[in-house]
């Protein structure tokens, strides 16, 4: 009903149409530039927190040891194993932090937009977890091996697995990707969408409408806007902790040795 009327009243509120940037130059939208400055800032910062490896480290190595160590000990290790996690190591902090640079953007001021709110650049960060655990998977087994090994359950019955056979290969080989990429790019849509909408309709609510009861309402959607920012914050976080955990997960269950 309020949306209704303020829609009337000259109030746009955001939609999906507002994610479909246009080109700004040479066929390059904002989002595929957004793609190479994360790539820029996450290389640059490593490159330049691995630069001096000092044993007494400055605030930039220690700051990036801090970082590696995050992701090599608390997803790496505890979700691959002792054994097989360290080669993994570099793809799970590259992909950890420009998941994390992406989605900070939605909140950087005068950039303000998540990059993988446009589900088309979610789905070559999932294709690529994909390629890597069924290759290594693959390597580790063979491809019939592996084919059995995520498809078959041991101790069921014949009877039951040309139910179960099935079921496992979409689960485990088709759908995997398209869960992984959907759930990130979910959640940073809907968060940028929501937190567009209360300041948006606030600030229309506050300045612009000429109904005086609007104007307490707008204040709320204000400071409510304020408490969704921090909550996006940790959505953001835990987006590309997610992710990165999965595709962990997804690595040790093909180098596992039992199903």
């Amino acid at each position: 009903m309020s949306v209704t009327i303020l829609a009337s009243g000259g109030f746009t509120p955001p939609g999906p149409a507002d994610f479909l940037l246009p080109p700004f130059v040479a066929g390059v939208t904002k989002p595929m530039a957004q793609l190479v400055l994360a790539a820029v800032l996450v290389g640059g910062f490593f490159v330049l927190a691995a630069h001096k490896q000092a044993m007494v480290p400055g605030r930039m190595q220690y700051a990036g040891e801090i970082a590696y160590g995050f992701v090599r000990n608390s997803i790496a290790r505890d979700m691959i194993g002792s054994r097989d996690f360290l080669k993994f190591v570099p793809y799970l902090v590259a992909l950890f932090f420009f998941i994390l640079v992406n989605n900070l953007f939605g909140i950087v001021p005068f950039i303000q937009f998540p990059t993988f709110s446009q589900v088309s650049f979610v789905y070559p960060l999932a294709a690529i977890t994909w390629i890597v655990y069924n290759a290594v998977g693959i390597a580790r087994k063979g491809f019939f091996g592996y084919l059995k090994h995520q498809t078959v359950t041991p101790g069921i019955a014949p009877g039951m697995l040309l139910l179960l056979i099935p079921l496992e290969f979409v689960s485990n080989i088709i759908v995997r990707p398209f869960t992984l990429a959907l759930r990130l790019f979910a959640n940073m849509f809907a968060g940028h969408l929501v937190l567009a909408l209360f300041a948006l309709g606030g600030e229309y609510l506050l300045f612009h409408s000429d109904v005086l009861y609007f104007k307490p309402i707008g204040v709320i959607s204000m400071v409510l806007d304020v408490a969704l920012f921090f909550l996006e914050l940790l959505v953001i976080v835990l987006q590309a902790y997610i992710f990165t955990l999965l595709t962990a997960n997804y690595i040790s269950g093909a180098l596992a040795e039992e199903h």
